[in-house]
């Protein structure tokens, strides 16, 4: 079991899927962002060590540093959805304080979103006058 737990603590790949999945980001998403195939995204996720190269540019589009997907730990973020969301003594024994404000961060993550989005559309948009032009 502590084997398995360790393994996963510094599985890079699973890291990055698992933030990736909090964020609502698709593979598809991620691949386009990083300028790869959605294939080569899921070969990423399936990698325990990732290079420092590549770690940076997955961080910058997820909008964390690298030594926040090092650090990543799953028991924190339910820590702090645990904190936020209930207001009783449970919360109290993972002795967990965020240092940030979970709206604001959900605010970023939206506006973040929408910025995605109208690149999205914009480079559909010109897919059409491209088409339209043949």
């Amino acid at each position: 079991m502590e084997t398995a737990e360790k393994t996963y603590r510094s599985h890079l790949g699973r890291k990055i899927s698992r933030i990736r999945e909090l964020r609502g980001m698709k593979q598809d998403t991620l691949a386009t962002e990083l300028g790869i195939s959605q294939q080569a995204v899921s070969k990423l996720e399936q990698s325990e060590t990732i290079e420092d190269a590549t770690l940076e540019k997955v961080a910058k589009v997820l909008g964390l540093t690298t030594e926040s997907i090092r650090n990543f730990s799953e028991e924190a973020v339910f820590n702090i959805i645990g904190n936020t969301v209930t207001n009783n003594d449970n919360g109290a024994l993972f002795n967990y304080q965020p240092t940030f404000n979970p709206l604001d961060k959900l605010i970023e993550a939206l506006e973040e979103n929408k910025k995605l989005y109208e690149r999205l559309l914009a480079s559909e948009r010109e897919k059409v006058e491209i088409l339209k032009g043949k």
